[in-house]
């Protein structure tokens, strides 16, 4: 369980072990609270985060939807990179 920005969060995906809750808490911000995932990714040695949310949240749009992280992933982060996901429990 991690607490940050007000918010629980639980590890469901540690992709090569990367998670460090130091780094994250010193990278996550406001911005994120909404989210309820949020998916970092190491790039050029530096923590990388981005949030994506359920069908029921009000704020999904298109390049936010939770369905489409293996895609975000896949296009958008270095072939084989580090990365964690994590899911807001409320």
């Amino acid at each position: 369980m991690i607490e940050a920005i007000e918010n629980k969060y639980k590890l469901i995906e540690n992709y090569r072990e990367c998670f460090e809750k130091k780094e994250f808490l010193e990278r996550v911000t406001d911005y994120f609270k909404s989210y309820d995932y949020i998916v970092g990714d190491y790039a050029y040695g530096k923590l990388r985060l981005k949030g994506f949310n359920k069908k029921s949240n009000q704020n999904l749009n298109k390049i936010n939807d939770f369905t489409n992280i293996e895609k975000y992933i896949k296009e958008n982060c270095a072939y084989g990179c580090k990365y964690f996901i994590l899911e807001k429990i409320i």
